[in-house]
């Protein structure tokens, strides 16, 4: 592989999204090693999202259908952990919030 081969801006987006995928091991590691035992941080899947997106994007300019079917399959199970994590939020925030409750002169 010769110098001008890795000017080629998609050979750099290529690599770009390899560093984001490989970002989200080392955030999961960290992030046990702080707490001593297996975690799986939001940060993760942030970086599992980004990456995965870009490395699709390399492998569809590549027309790699191995490549195409395992990000795109891969995109769909880290959207899905997403939106785990934010529904549990939402039901966490929902829950420590105050019950309103109606006027006693609507009746």
């Amino acid at each position: 592989m010769g110098g001008i081969a890795l000017l080629n801006p998609w050979v750099v987006i290529g690599f770009v999204g390899q560093g984001l995928f490989t970002a989200r091991f080392l955030t999961q590691w960290i992030a046990s090693e702080r707490v001593g035992r297996s975690v799986v941080p939001t940060v993760f899947w942030t970086f599992s999202i980004c990456g995965g997106v870009t490395l699709l994007a390399y492998a569809l300019y590549r027309q790699d259908p191995v490549f195409i079917v395992g990000q795109a399959a891969g995109l769909l199970i880290y959207a899905r952990n997403i939106y785990f994590i934010l529904r549990e939020r939402t039901a966490a925030r929902n829950a420590a919030a105050p019950v309103a409750e109606a006027p006693d002169n609507l009746l």
